[in-house]
Protein backbone atom coordinates (compact mmCIF):
# COMPACT_ATOMS: atom_id res chain seq x y z
CA UNK A 1 0.00 0.00 0.00
CA UNK A 2 2.20 2.82 -0.99
CA UNK A 3 1.02 6.43 0.22
CA UNK A 4 0.36 7.92 -3.17
CA UNK A 5 -2.63 5.23 -3.94
CA UNK A 6 -6.15 6.09 -3.78
CA UNK A 7 -6.42 2.93 -1.14
CA UNK A 8 -4.09 4.89 1.58
CA UNK A 9 -5.19 8.57 0.63
CA UNK A 10 -9.40 7.86 0.68
CA UNK A 11 -9.77 4.70 2.85
CA UNK A 12 -6.31 4.18 5.64
CA UNK A 13 -5.13 7.26 6.28
CA UNK A 14 -8.40 9.52 7.28
CA UNK A 15 -9.74 5.77 8.74
CA UNK A 16 -6.34 5.75 10.79
CA UNK A 17 -6.34 9.85 11.66
CA UNK A 18 -9.58 10.22 12.60
CA UNK A 19 -9.54 7.21 15.51
CA UNK A 20 -6.40 8.30 16.59
CA UNK A 21 -7.65 12.04 17.27
CA UNK A 22 -10.93 10.05 19.18
CA UNK A 23 -8.18 7.84 21.27
CA UNK A 24 -7.71 8.30 24.91
CA UNK A 25 -3.47 8.77 25.25
CA UNK A 26 -3.26 5.96 27.03
CA UNK A 27 -4.54 3.89 23.51
CA UNK A 28 -2.65 5.71 21.04
CA UNK A 29 0.38 3.60 21.07
CA UNK A 30 -1.70 0.63 20.73
CA UNK A 31 -3.58 1.23 17.92
CA UNK A 32 -1.02 2.98 16.41
CA UNK A 33 0.89 -0.10 16.51
CA UNK A 34 -1.95 -2.16 15.10
CA UNK A 35 -2.58 0.39 12.35
CA UNK A 36 1.25 -0.24 11.45
CA UNK A 37 0.45 -4.29 11.58
CA UNK A 38 -2.09 -3.52 9.29
CA UNK A 39 -0.69 -1.42 6.83
CA UNK A 40 2.82 -4.04 6.71
CA UNK A 41 0.89 -7.27 6.25
CA UNK A 42 -1.32 -5.89 3.40
CA UNK A 43 1.98 -5.44 1.15
CA UNK A 44 3.66 -8.44 2.46
CA UNK A 45 1.49 -10.94 4.61
CA UNK A 46 4.39 -13.58 4.58
CA UNK A 47 7.11 -11.36 6.67
CA UNK A 48 4.94 -9.59 9.10
CA UNK A 49 6.36 -12.66 11.51
CA UNK A 50 9.51 -12.79 10.67
CA UNK A 51 9.27 -9.07 11.85
CA UNK A 52 7.58 -8.95 14.65
CA UNK A 53 9.86 -11.91 15.95
CA UNK A 54 13.30 -10.46 15.34
CA UNK A 55 11.07 -7.54 17.25
CA UNK A 56 10.49 -9.31 20.00
CA UNK A 57 14.14 -10.79 20.29
CA UNK A 58 15.89 -7.71 20.24
CA UNK A 59 13.55 -6.09 22.60
CA UNK A 60 14.84 -8.87 25.20
CA UNK A 61 18.11 -9.01 24.07
CA UNK A 62 18.66 -5.60 25.21
CA UNK A 63 16.30 -5.80 27.83
CA UNK A 64 18.75 -8.44 28.94
CA UNK A 65 22.04 -6.22 27.89
CA UNK A 66 21.10 -3.11 29.97
CA UNK A 67 21.46 -5.32 33.20
CA UNK A 68 24.75 -6.58 32.39
CA UNK A 69 28.45 -5.42 32.48
CA UNK A 70 31.66 -5.78 31.16
CA UNK A 71 31.90 -8.54 28.50
CA UNK A 72 28.16 -10.13 28.59
CA UNK A 73 27.14 -6.16 27.73
CA UNK A 74 29.40 -6.65 24.83
CA UNK A 75 28.09 -10.15 24.01
CA UNK A 76 24.67 -9.50 24.07
CA UNK A 77 24.96 -6.51 22.37
CA UNK A 78 27.03 -8.50 19.62
CA UNK A 79 24.41 -10.97 19.56
CA UNK A 80 21.85 -8.03 18.76
CA UNK A 81 23.73 -6.58 15.55
CA UNK A 82 24.52 -10.00 14.14
CA UNK A 83 20.89 -10.51 14.23
CA UNK A 84 19.69 -8.02 12.31
CA UNK A 85 22.79 -8.14 10.31
CA UNK A 86 22.65 -11.50 9.68
CA UNK A 87 18.73 -10.90 9.02
CA UNK A 88 19.21 -8.52 5.96
CA UNK A 89 22.24 -10.05 4.93
CA UNK A 90 20.03 -12.95 4.54
CA UNK A 91 16.94 -11.59 2.87
CA UNK A 92 18.91 -9.01 0.99
CA UNK A 93 21.95 -10.77 -0.59
CA UNK A 94 21.83 -14.58 0.03
CA UNK A 95 20.19 -14.50 -3.73
CA UNK A 96 23.01 -11.94 -4.92
CA UNK A 97 26.07 -14.32 -3.33
CA UNK A 98 24.66 -17.54 -4.57
CA UNK A 99 24.41 -15.91 -8.11
CA UNK A 100 27.65 -14.71 -8.29
CA UNK A 101 29.31 -18.32 -6.24
CA UNK A 102 27.59 -20.12 -9.54
CA UNK A 103 29.02 -17.65 -11.98
CA UNK A 104 32.84 -18.36 -10.71
CA UNK A 105 31.33 -21.99 -10.50
CA UNK A 106 30.71 -22.03 -14.02
CA UNK A 107 34.12 -20.49 -14.95
CA UNK A 108 35.48 -23.66 -13.84
CA UNK A 109 32.77 -25.98 -15.27
CA UNK A 110 31.18 -27.06 -11.95
CA UNK A 111 27.99 -27.75 -11.28
CA UNK A 112 25.97 -25.04 -9.66
CA UNK A 113 24.56 -24.72 -6.37
CA UNK A 114 20.86 -25.69 -6.33
CA UNK A 115 18.82 -22.54 -4.72
CA UNK A 116 15.41 -21.46 -4.05
CA UNK A 117 14.95 -17.69 -4.50
CA UNK A 118 14.66 -16.09 -1.48
CA UNK A 119 11.88 -12.98 -1.62
CA UNK A 120 12.74 -9.73 -0.28
CA UNK A 121 10.73 -8.24 2.92
CA UNK A 122 9.92 -4.82 2.11
CA UNK A 123 11.15 -1.94 3.92
CA UNK A 124 13.89 -4.21 5.35
CA UNK A 125 16.84 -2.00 4.72
CA UNK A 126 14.98 0.80 6.45
CA UNK A 127 13.92 -0.81 9.80
CA UNK A 128 16.99 -2.94 10.21
CA UNK A 129 19.33 -0.23 10.50
CA UNK A 130 16.30 1.50 12.97
CA UNK A 131 17.24 -1.48 15.10
CA UNK A 132 20.35 -1.40 14.97
CA UNK A 133 20.44 1.62 16.68
CA UNK A 134 17.98 0.52 19.00
CA UNK A 135 20.82 -1.71 20.57
CA UNK A 136 23.73 0.40 19.57
CA UNK A 137 22.65 3.09 21.51
CA UNK A 138 21.68 1.50 24.64
CA UNK A 139 24.97 -0.21 25.01
CA UNK A 140 26.61 3.54 24.17
CA UNK A 141 24.13 5.05 27.39
CA UNK A 142 23.14 7.28 24.70
CA UNK A 143 19.36 6.43 25.94
CA UNK A 144 17.29 3.66 28.18
CA UNK A 145 15.71 1.13 26.50
CA UNK A 146 11.99 1.28 26.34
CA UNK A 147 9.99 -0.33 29.05
CA UNK A 148 7.36 -2.08 26.68
CA UNK A 149 7.60 -3.97 23.86
CA UNK A 150 4.90 -2.52 21.88
CA UNK A 151 6.46 0.90 22.48
CA UNK A 152 9.38 -1.14 20.73
CA UNK A 153 7.67 -2.65 18.02
CA UNK A 154 5.84 0.57 17.06
CA UNK A 155 9.01 2.20 16.66
CA UNK A 156 10.43 -0.06 14.53
CA UNK A 157 7.27 -1.12 12.62
CA UNK A 158 5.63 2.93 12.35
CA UNK A 159 3.76 2.95 9.05
CA UNK A 160 4.36 6.30 8.06
CA UNK A 161 8.42 5.59 7.82
CA UNK A 162 8.75 1.64 8.11
CA UNK A 163 8.59 1.49 4.07
CA UNK A 164 11.13 3.89 3.21
CA UNK A 165 12.52 6.13 5.70
CA UNK A 166 14.00 8.33 7.18
CA UNK A 167 16.30 6.10 9.19
CA UNK A 168 14.57 7.37 12.24
CA UNK A 169 17.56 6.78 15.38
CA UNK A 170 16.45 5.60 18.88
CA UNK A 171 17.76 8.70 20.73
CA UNK A 172 16.22 10.85 18.16
CA UNK A 173 12.29 9.54 18.89
CA UNK A 174 12.26 7.65 22.01
CA UNK A 175 10.74 10.22 24.51
CA UNK A 176 8.43 10.82 21.60
CA UNK A 177 7.31 7.27 21.81
CA UNK A 178 5.99 7.56 25.16
CA UNK A 179 4.95 10.91 25.79
CA UNK A 180 4.17 13.13 22.26
CA UNK A 181 1.61 15.49 23.73
CA UNK A 182 3.50 18.13 23.55
CA UNK A 183 3.28 18.15 19.73
CA UNK A 184 -0.56 16.99 19.33
CA UNK A 185 -2.04 20.01 18.55
CA UNK A 186 -4.09 21.58 15.81
CA UNK A 187 -0.99 23.56 13.89
CA UNK A 188 0.96 20.48 13.60
CA UNK A 189 -1.82 18.75 12.13
CA UNK A 190 -2.16 21.82 9.73
CA UNK A 191 1.56 22.40 8.71
CA UNK A 192 1.90 17.97 9.36
CA UNK A 193 -0.91 17.82 6.29
CA UNK A 194 0.68 20.58 4.55
CA UNK A 195 3.95 19.07 4.05
CA UNK A 196 2.48 15.50 3.38
CA UNK A 197 0.48 17.52 0.04
CA UNK A 198 3.60 18.84 -0.96
CA UNK A 199 5.39 15.35 -1.10
CA UNK A 200 1.84 13.85 -2.48
CA UNK A 201 2.46 16.50 -5.33
CA UNK A 202 6.28 16.39 -5.63
CA UNK A 203 5.60 12.14 -6.32
CA UNK A 204 2.67 12.30 -8.54
CA UNK A 205 3.04 15.41 -10.83
CA UNK A 206 6.61 15.58 -11.29
CA UNK A 207 8.51 12.14 -10.45
CA UNK A 208 5.94 9.93 -11.85
CA UNK A 209 5.90 11.77 -15.52
CA UNK A 210 9.65 12.01 -15.22
CA UNK A 211 9.65 8.18 -14.80
CA UNK A 212 7.25 7.02 -17.71
CA UNK A 213 9.69 8.42 -20.12
CA UNK A 214 13.04 7.09 -18.21
CA UNK A 215 11.38 3.59 -18.26
CA UNK A 216 10.77 4.12 -22.42
CA UNK A 217 14.68 5.38 -22.72
CA UNK A 218 15.92 2.74 -20.23
CA UNK A 219 14.37 -0.20 -21.97
CA UNK A 220 14.85 0.68 -25.48
CA UNK A 221 17.85 -0.55 -27.17
CA UNK A 222 20.90 1.97 -26.42
CA UNK A 223 22.84 1.29 -29.76
CA UNK A 224 20.10 3.29 -31.35
CA UNK A 225 19.22 6.88 -29.66
CA UNK A 226 21.25 10.24 -29.72
CA UNK A 227 23.34 11.75 -26.98
CA UNK A 228 20.88 14.14 -26.72
CA UNK A 229 18.13 11.49 -25.99
CA UNK A 230 20.61 9.30 -23.50
CA UNK A 231 21.13 13.06 -21.70
CA UNK A 232 17.58 14.09 -21.43
CA UNK A 233 17.04 10.64 -20.04
CA UNK A 234 19.56 10.53 -17.30
CA UNK A 235 18.42 14.24 -16.20
CA UNK A 236 14.57 12.76 -16.23
CA UNK A 237 15.85 9.99 -13.79
CA UNK A 238 17.84 12.32 -11.68
CA UNK A 239 14.69 14.33 -11.10
CA UNK A 240 12.32 11.04 -10.63
CA UNK A 241 14.73 9.65 -7.97
CA UNK A 242 14.62 13.02 -6.14
CA UNK A 243 10.83 14.36 -6.35
CA UNK A 244 10.32 10.65 -5.61
CA UNK A 245 12.18 9.96 -2.46
CA UNK A 246 11.80 13.13 -1.20
CA UNK A 247 8.60 13.11 -2.17
CA UNK A 248 7.82 9.88 -0.24
CA UNK A 249 9.94 11.77 3.24
CA UNK A 250 7.94 14.91 3.09
CA UNK A 251 4.98 12.43 3.16
CA UNK A 252 6.18 10.34 6.38
CA UNK A 253 7.11 14.03 8.11
CA UNK A 254 3.45 14.96 7.32
CA UNK A 255 2.06 12.00 9.09
CA UNK A 256 4.58 12.02 11.70
CA UNK A 257 3.76 15.27 12.38
CA UNK A 258 0.18 14.93 12.41
CA UNK A 259 0.50 12.42 14.91
CA UNK A 260 2.85 14.09 17.04
CA UNK A 261 5.92 12.85 15.98
CA UNK A 262 8.92 15.02 14.42
CA UNK A 263 10.98 12.88 12.06
CA UNK A 264 14.83 14.40 11.14
CA UNK A 265 14.42 15.91 8.13
CA UNK A 266 16.02 13.18 4.20
CA UNK A 267 16.49 16.01 2.30
CA UNK A 268 17.90 19.75 1.70
CA UNK A 269 18.22 20.60 -2.20
CA UNK A 270 21.01 17.69 -3.14
CA UNK A 271 21.25 19.36 -6.53
CA UNK A 272 22.42 22.63 -5.34
CA UNK A 273 25.74 20.79 -4.00
CA UNK A 274 28.96 22.04 -4.79
CA UNK A 275 31.05 19.48 -4.05
CA UNK A 276 30.19 15.37 -3.95
CA UNK A 277 30.83 15.61 -0.33
CA UNK A 278 28.15 18.30 0.44
CA UNK A 279 25.79 16.23 -2.20
CA UNK A 280 26.16 13.83 0.48
CA UNK A 281 24.93 16.31 3.60
CA UNK A 282 21.60 16.57 1.28
CA UNK A 283 21.27 14.21 0.09
CA UNK A 284 19.56 11.05 2.03
CA UNK A 285 21.07 12.89 5.05
CA UNK A 286 19.69 10.57 7.31
CA UNK A 287 21.52 7.39 5.51
CA UNK A 288 24.62 9.49 5.41
CA UNK A 289 24.15 10.30 9.46
CA UNK A 290 23.73 6.62 9.92
CA UNK A 291 26.86 5.81 8.05
CA UNK A 292 28.69 8.31 9.93
CA UNK A 293 28.41 7.82 13.43
CA UNK A 294 27.79 3.79 13.23
CA UNK A 295 30.55 2.54 10.56
CA UNK A 296 32.80 5.67 9.62
CA UNK A 297 33.43 6.78 13.31
CA UNK A 298 34.16 3.52 14.30
CA UNK A 299 36.49 2.40 11.68
CA UNK A 300 38.60 5.34 13.18
CA UNK A 301 36.68 8.54 11.06
CA UNK A 302 38.96 10.85 9.96
CA UNK A 303 41.37 11.11 12.87
CA UNK A 304 43.63 8.27 11.03
CA UNK A 305 46.37 8.70 8.37
CA UNK A 306 45.53 9.52 5.32
CA UNK A 307 45.47 6.17 3.59
CA UNK A 308 43.50 4.84 6.54
CA UNK A 309 41.39 7.93 5.93
CA UNK A 310 40.68 7.02 2.20
CA UNK A 311 40.18 3.18 2.99
CA UNK A 312 37.35 4.13 5.50
CA UNK A 313 35.46 6.54 3.08
CA UNK A 314 35.69 3.88 0.23
CA UNK A 315 34.14 1.14 2.83
CA UNK A 316 31.25 3.54 3.84
CA UNK A 317 30.31 4.13 0.28
CA UNK A 318 31.17 0.44 -0.91
CA UNK A 319 28.63 -0.22 2.09
CA UNK A 320 26.25 2.06 0.93
CA UNK A 321 26.19 1.22 -2.60
CA UNK A 322 25.48 -2.40 -1.56
CA UNK A 323 22.95 -1.50 1.23
CA UNK A 324 20.86 0.12 -2.24
CA UNK A 325 20.95 -3.29 -4.15
CA UNK A 326 22.08 -6.22 -3.91
CA UNK A 327 23.84 -6.02 -7.39
CA UNK A 328 27.45 -4.89 -8.32
CA UNK A 329 25.86 -1.45 -10.32
CA UNK A 330 24.90 -0.40 -7.08
CA UNK A 331 28.07 -1.47 -5.75
CA UNK A 332 29.80 0.56 -8.77
CA UNK A 333 28.01 3.43 -7.92
CA UNK A 334 28.86 3.68 -3.79
CA UNK A 335 32.36 2.80 -5.26
CA UNK A 336 31.88 5.80 -7.84
CA UNK A 337 31.05 8.37 -5.13
CA UNK A 338 33.29 7.15 -2.94
CA UNK A 339 35.82 7.95 -5.16
CA UNK A 340 35.13 11.48 -5.53
CA UNK A 341 34.83 11.76 -1.62
CA UNK A 342 38.60 10.75 -1.52
CA UNK A 343 39.23 13.48 -4.14
CA UNK A 344 37.70 16.36 -2.29
CA UNK A 345 39.57 15.72 0.62
CA UNK A 346 42.82 15.19 -1.77
CA UNK A 347 42.64 18.03 -3.91
CA UNK A 348 39.11 18.63 -5.42
CA UNK A 349 37.33 20.51 -3.17
CA UNK A 350 39.69 23.55 -3.58
CA UNK A 351 39.11 22.59 -7.38
CA UNK A 352 35.67 23.89 -7.12
CA UNK A 353 36.17 25.90 -3.99
CA UNK A 354 38.31 28.00 -7.17
CA UNK A 355 36.05 28.08 -10.03
CA UNK A 356 32.62 29.33 -8.36
CA UNK A 357 29.43 28.42 -6.86
CA UNK A 358 27.49 28.01 -10.32
CA UNK A 359 30.81 25.66 -12.20
CA UNK A 360 31.16 23.62 -9.15
CA UNK A 361 27.11 23.27 -8.86
CA UNK A 362 27.04 22.14 -12.98
CA UNK A 363 30.28 19.80 -12.46
CA UNK A 364 29.00 18.09 -9.31
CA UNK A 365 25.37 17.88 -10.87
CA UNK A 366 27.13 16.02 -13.84
CA UNK A 367 29.43 13.47 -12.10
CA UNK A 368 25.83 12.92 -10.11
CA UNK A 369 24.59 12.10 -13.41
CA UNK A 370 26.89 9.71 -14.24
CA UNK A 371 26.50 8.00 -11.05
CA UNK A 372 23.06 7.90 -11.65
CA UNK A 373 23.46 5.68 -14.74
CA UNK A 374 25.12 2.85 -13.18
CA UNK A 375 22.09 3.21 -10.23
CA UNK A 376 18.87 3.23 -13.12
CA UNK A 377 20.79 0.31 -15.84
CA UNK A 378 19.46 -3.35 -15.00
CA UNK A 379 23.13 -4.34 -15.08
CA UNK A 380 26.52 -3.42 -15.62
CA UNK A 381 26.70 -3.73 -19.77
CA UNK A 382 23.63 -1.74 -19.98
CA UNK A 383 25.20 1.04 -18.08
CA UNK A 384 28.39 1.21 -20.11
CA UNK A 385 26.46 1.56 -23.39
CA UNK A 386 24.55 4.06 -21.74
CA UNK A 387 27.59 6.32 -20.76
CA UNK A 388 28.84 5.31 -24.64
CA UNK A 389 25.56 7.40 -25.94
CA UNK A 390 26.18 10.16 -23.56
CA UNK A 391 29.47 10.32 -24.79
CA UNK A 392 29.02 9.34 -28.24
CA UNK A 393 28.22 13.28 -29.21
CA UNK A 394 25.39 11.76 -31.94
CA UNK A 395 23.40 14.69 -32.34
CA UNK A 396 21.47 12.69 -35.05
CA UNK A 397 17.68 12.27 -34.92
CA UNK A 398 16.09 9.19 -33.39
CA UNK A 399 13.32 7.45 -33.10
CA UNK A 400 12.28 9.17 -29.41
CA UNK A 401 10.03 12.33 -29.15
CA UNK A 402 9.28 14.05 -26.41
CA UNK A 403 5.92 15.62 -25.64
CA UNK A 404 4.84 18.79 -24.10
CA UNK A 405 3.81 17.43 -20.90
CA UNK A 406 7.10 15.51 -20.51
CA UNK A 407 9.42 18.86 -21.47
CA UNK A 408 7.25 21.25 -19.11
CA UNK A 409 7.52 18.99 -16.11
CA UNK A 410 11.17 18.83 -16.94
CA UNK A 411 11.83 22.31 -16.72
CA UNK A 412 9.53 22.60 -13.61
CA UNK A 413 11.58 19.82 -12.04
CA UNK A 414 14.85 21.42 -12.92
CA UNK A 415 13.55 25.07 -11.15
CA UNK A 416 12.45 23.38 -7.84
CA UNK A 417 15.86 20.89 -7.82
CA UNK A 418 18.07 24.09 -8.43
CA UNK A 419 15.89 27.21 -6.67
CA UNK A 420 17.71 26.49 -3.75
CA UNK A 421 20.55 27.70 -4.66
CA UNK A 422 19.42 31.21 -4.40
CA UNK A 423 20.15 31.74 0.24
CA UNK A 424 16.53 33.26 0.38
CA UNK A 425 14.91 30.58 -1.10
CA UNK A 426 16.46 28.02 0.90
CA UNK A 427 15.66 30.20 4.16
CA UNK A 428 12.69 30.74 2.97
CA UNK A 429 11.71 26.95 2.73
CA UNK A 430 13.20 26.23 6.31
CA UNK A 431 10.77 29.04 7.32
CA UNK A 432 8.21 27.26 5.39
CA UNK A 433 8.58 24.11 7.14
CA UNK A 434 8.79 25.34 10.55
CA UNK A 435 6.75 24.31 13.43
CA UNK A 436 4.97 27.34 14.71
CA UNK A 437 2.40 28.95 12.54
CA UNK A 438 0.00 31.91 12.54
CA UNK A 439 -3.85 31.87 11.86
CA UNK A 440 -3.45 33.35 8.46
CA UNK A 441 -0.71 31.18 7.36
CA UNK A 442 -2.31 28.09 8.26
CA UNK A 443 -5.48 29.43 6.27
CA UNK A 444 -3.22 29.65 3.55
CA UNK A 445 -1.81 26.32 4.15
CA UNK A 446 -4.77 24.47 3.86
CA UNK A 447 -6.40 25.47 0.85
CA UNK A 448 -2.64 24.81 -1.20
CA UNK A 449 -3.13 21.46 0.64
CA UNK A 450 -6.65 20.79 -0.60
CA UNK A 451 -5.49 22.05 -3.94
CA UNK A 452 -2.72 19.97 -3.74
CA UNK A 453 -4.27 16.90 -2.72
CA UNK A 454 -6.91 17.48 -5.36
CA UNK A 455 -4.85 17.78 -8.40
CA UNK A 456 -2.84 14.62 -6.93
CA UNK A 457 -5.60 12.62 -6.61
CA UNK A 458 -7.12 13.29 -10.14
CA UNK A 459 -3.78 12.29 -11.45
CA UNK A 460 -3.49 9.13 -9.27
CA UNK A 461 -6.55 7.89 -10.74
CA UNK A 462 -6.11 8.99 -14.76
CA UNK A 463 -2.91 6.62 -14.84
CA UNK A 464 -1.69 3.72 -14.44
CA UNK A 465 1.81 4.35 -13.65
CA UNK A 466 2.94 4.95 -9.90
CA UNK A 467 5.74 3.18 -8.66
CA UNK A 468 7.81 3.78 -5.80
CA UNK A 469 11.70 3.71 -6.61
CA UNK A 470 12.88 2.81 -2.83
CA UNK A 471 10.18 0.17 -2.27
CA UNK A 472 12.57 -2.54 -3.47
CA UNK A 473 14.98 -1.25 -0.70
Amino acid sequence: MVFSSSLFLLYFLPAFLLIYYLLPKSAKNVFALLASMFFYAWGAPDFIYVVIGSILADFYLVQLMNKKTGRQKLYLVSASVILNIGLLAYFKYANFFIENVNEMLGLFNVKHLAWTKVALPIGISFFSFQKLTYSVDVYRGVHGPLKRVTDYALYILMFPQLIAGPIVRFNEIADQIEDRSRNENFNNRITGFFRFCIGLAKKVLIANVMGEQVDLIFGADHYNFSTTTAWLGIIAYAFQIYFDFSGYSDMAIGIGRMIGFRFPENFNNPYISQSISEFWRRWHITLGRFMRDYLYIPLGGSRVSSGRLYFNLWVVFLVSGLWHGAAWNFVIWGGFHGLFLVLDRWFLLKVLKAIGKIPAILITFIVSLIGWVFFRAENMDLAFQYLDRMFAFDFNNDDFSFNSKFLIILIVGFLFSFWGGFVKIEKWQNHLFAQDKGKSALITMVVISILLFTVSLGSITSSGFNPFIYFRF
